[in-house]
C-alpha cells in the first residue's frame, strides 16, 4: 500500500470513491477516507447491491438467504483522480470476491476476466476499441416526456439534423472541452469526436487497448459525460433509442487479437494475408451473436434501435468496409486487421458486451467455424438474424450451453433472472400509445 499512499499524498487526496460496476454497468460502492484505505482496512459491500434492476430494486432471490457481504479487492491499475470533485478525491475500481477469496461470478468485471483467461491460455490477448455514441438533450422537468433539443453555445436549439457537421459539433465545444479535459486527467483515451446523425447526437472514439482496461475506461467515460453535461445545464443519455424519430446510439466494438509472445496481430499471417483464425473468429460471431444479444441489447428500449433500414444492423452478415453489415471489416494494413461488431447498443454494460463479443469469437476459433461469404452489397434488406424482443433474447441466452461455459453458468442464470424481472415490470405498464389508440376506440 506504500505506492498507493504516496500517490494519494502527492495529490493531497483525502477521500477515495471505491467503485464496483453492477450488472447494469452502474457505479456502486462507497466513499472512504484515504487513511482507512492505506492502512489496510478491509472493504465489504452487500452482494445484493450487485444484482439490482435498472429501476433500483435489489433482487434478494439472487443471493444466498443470509444476504452476505462481498470482499472488495482494489485494482490499483484503475486508480484515478476524480476531476470534478469539490475537494481532492480519487476513484478506485474494485473486484468482488466471496469470503473464501473466490471471484463473485455475477460481478461483470469477473465475467470479462474469465473470458480473457481463456484467451491467455491460448497465448492470445484481445485488443479492443469502443466507439461511444450518446445524445445531449435539454434538461427536462418531466422524465416521462420525450427529451428536448439541446442548446449549444450560441443559445440556439438543435432542432434539425446536421449529420457529420463539424460546425454542429463545435456548437457543443464547451461541454466537449470539459469531457476531453476530464478524460485526459483520468487517463481515458478519448480520441476523435464527430456529430452523429441525430439531433444533439455525438460520438467519441476511445483509443484501442487491452479489453479490461478499455471496459474500465468506458465505465468511467459514461460517468464523465453525465457530469460534464450537468455542469452545462444539459442531460447526457446513453439510452439506446431516446427519441422515436432519431437514430439510436451504439457502442461499436473494434476487436483484434495479438500473440502474447510476439505482439503481432493474430488475424494476419506473416505475408499479410488473413489468418485462418480471423475467419473462424468471424464465424463464431455469426453463429453465437444471436444467442448473446441480451448482453448487447439489455433493455426493452434496446430493441427499438435495432430496426430494418436504420443505421443499426439487424443482421450478422460481414463485409469489407460495409456499414450495412452487423460485422464490418475496416480497410487497414495487416498489422491492424480487425472486426467491428456494430450490434451493441451504448446502453450495454461495457464489461459484459466485451465479454460476450470476445466469447463468441473464441468459440469460433475453438470450433473452427467457417463464416458465410463476405457480403458485397447492402445488408439492409436481410431479415432479422437475432431475437426481436427482450423476452426472446433471455430465452436464447438461457439455452446457450456453449456461452454459459465461457461466461459462467451462475452468471448467465443470475443475469437472465434479473432481466426477466425487468421485462415483467415493463409489461405491467400501460403505455401512452395504448391509451391514445385503444382507450376510446376498441
Amino acid at each position: 500500500m506504500s505506492n498507493l499512499s504516496n500517490w494519494l499524498n502527492e495529490r493531497g487526496i483525502t477521500r477515495v470513491e471505491c467503485l464496483i460496476p453492477d450488472l447494469s454497468g452502474t457505479a456502486r460502492g462507497k466513499r472512504v477516507s484515504s487513511d482507512s484505505l492505506t492502512t489496510g482496512s478491509e472493504l465489504r459491500f452487500p452482494l445484493v447491491g450487485l444484482v439490482q434492476s435498472i429501476s433500483g430494486d435489489c433482487q434478494q432471490q439472487l443471493v444466498p438467504a443470509t444476504d452476505p457481504d462481498m470482499r472488495l479487492i482494489a485494482d490499483l491499475a484503475s486508480l484515478r483522480p476524480l476531476p470534478w470533485a469539490s475537494e481532492p478525491t480519487a476513484q478506485l475500481i474494485h473486484d468482488c470476491h466471496a469470503e473464501d477469496g473466490t471471484p463473485v461470478p455475477q460481478a461483470p468485471r469477473n465475467v470479462l476476466k474469465r473470458v480473457l483467461a481463456h484467451y491467455q491460455a491460448l497465448g492470445l490477448q484481445p485488443i479492443v476499441a469502443p466507439e461511444m455514441e450518446f445524445y445531449l438533450t435539454a434538461a427536462a422537468a418531466d422524465p416521462c416526456q420525450p427529451p428536448g433539443a439541446p442548446s449549444g453555445r450560441h443559445g440556439q436549439r438543435e432542432t434539425r439534423r446536421r449529420p457529420y457537421s463539424i460546425d454542429a459539433a463545435d456548437t457543443f465545444s464547451a461541454v466537449l472541452d470539459d469531457i476531453y479535459r476530464y478524460c485526459h486527467e483520468q487517463g481515458i483515451g478519448a480520441a476523435a469526436v464527430l456529430h452523429e446523425v441525430g439531433r444533439g447526437q455525438l460520438e467519441i472514439n476511445l483509443d484501442h487497448g487491452d479489453a479490461l482496461a478499455l471496459a474500465d475506461q468506458v465505465f468511467l467515460f459514461k460517468r464523465t459525460v453525465h457530469e460534464a453535461a450537468r455542469q452545462h445545464g444539459l442531460i447526457a443519455t446513453f439510452m439506446a433509442k431516446p427519441m422515436a424519430d432519431d437514430a439510436g446510439s451504439a457502442m461499436h466494438i473494434h476487436q483484434s487479437l495479438i500473440h502474447l509472445q510476439t505482439g503481432l496481430n493474430a488475424f494476419s499471417l506473416p505475408d499479410g494475408k488473413p489468418a485462418p483464425c480471423f475467419f473462424h473468429y468471424i464465424g463464431g460471431l455469426q453463429h453465437y451473436l444471436p444467442d448473446a444479444m441480451l448482453l448487447f441489447a439489455p433493455y426493452v428500449n434496446s430493441f427499438r434501435r435495432l430496426a430494418p433500414f436504420s443505421a443499426a444492423p439487424i443482421n450478422v452478415a460481414w463485409g469489407y468496409d460495409n456499414r450495412t453489415c452487423g460485422l464490418r471489416i475496416p480497410h487497414s494494413p495487416p498489422a491492424a486487421r480487425r472486426v467491428e461488431n456494430r450490434l451493441p447498443g451504448v446502453d450495454a454494460n461495457p464489461y459484459l458486451a466485451l465479454a460476450a463479443t470476445l466469447a463468441c469469437g473464441l468459440l469460433g476459433i475453438r470450433q473452427e467455424i467457417k463464416p458465410d461469404a463476405a457480403l458485397q452489397g447492402s445488408a439492409y434488406g436481410l431479415p432479422y438474424a437475432f431475437p426481436r424482443t427482450l423476452g426472446n433474447a433471455i430465452t436464447a441466452l438461457e439455452n446457450s450451453e456453449d456461452l454459459a461455459e465461457i461466461l459462467g453458468a451462475e452468471f448467465v442464470a443470475s443475469y437472465c433472472a434479473l432481466k426477466k424481472v425487468e421485462d415483467e415490470e415493463f409489461n405491467r405498464i400501460v403505455t401512452p400509445w395504448e391509451l391514445q389508440n385503444l382507450l376510446e376506440y376498441v
